[in-house]
């Protein structure tokens, strides 16, 4: 079996880190560069590194700092804010990125998903979804989850795997910054119907949050931010722990 990803989120704003609840009031979580270093250092399978505001303020991810970033780390890196062409891509794995992340770009253009996974690989493309439960259906939402828009979480997840996306990071709006769980049944529903991996994000609060999206949400790894930026859950305790509930995990 597969062991299960740990990654470290570091949203940035400003050239800040910074958290939120639901997608608002965000408040400062520290300098990227020194977090990205720990992270590594502290056992972090993965990182993923994303420009908040790139695609709502109508420019490029900061080149420099995923160079920064990438000088530090010996994991994993993925990087997603603003991405809208091959160029962007190449430019950002010149400067240490392992894969991107695209989001509103692959909603306005889907065929922007084919033209990376045709030449950048489809290990090197994932495709973040933030979506928001609306009178019971998932409706996904772009630029910074601001704007909803028509289509199905379920629907445009299956559309992007048959592009050529290599994984799904999923984001419940619902669930981001509340501490209170990951939105279990939809990624279960997810890792169900596509046949690529899902990483959970949003409603980490607690290592049992973690075990449920393992095995009640099938994810094959889990995103979060605060707990890890505000020391409220080591990932090594994390770790120890879901290989105690014979979670497989990278020690």
């Amino acid at each position: 079996m597969l062991t299960k990803r740990i990654i470290p989120c570091l949203d940035i704003k400003n050239g800040r880190t910074v958290k939120g609840v639901n997608f608002v009031n965000l408040i400062d979580a520290g300098d990227p560069v020194v977090l990205a270093k720990q992270y590594a250092e502290l056992g972090a399978d993965e990182l993923v590194f994303l420009d908040i505001s790139a695609t709502l303020e109508g420019r490029k991810t900061m080149l420099e700092m995923v160079l920064k970033v990438a000088e530090q780390v010996n994991i994993p890196f993925t990087v997603g804010g603003g991405i809208s062409s091959v160029e962007d891509v190449d430019a950002l794995l010149k400067c240490g990125a392992d894969k991107i992340s695209i989001n509103s770009s692959a909603v306005k253009r889907p065929d922007l998903v084919n033209e990376l996974s045709n030449k950048f690989g489809s290990q090197c493309v994932v495709v973040a979804i933030d979506a928001k439960q609306i009178n019971g259906e998932w409706i996904v939402h772009l630029a910074g989850g601001t704007i909803a828009t028509e289509l199905n979480l379920f629907d445009w997840a299956s559309e992007v795997e048959k592009r050529g996306a290599g994984e799904i990071l999923f984001t419940s709006m619902n669930n981001d910054g509340t501490k209170a769980g990951f939105a279990n049944e939809a990624l279960a529903k997810l890792s169900t119907e596509l046949n690529i991996p899902i990483i959970a994000s949003g409603g980490a609060g607690s290592i049992q949050h973690f075990t449920d999206t393992f095995t009640l949400g099938k994810a094959d790894a889990a995103l979060a931010a605060s707990v890890f930026h505000f020391g409220e859950i080591p990932i090594s305790t994390l770790k120890e722990a879901l290989k105690e509930q014979n979670i497989p995990v990278r020690i």
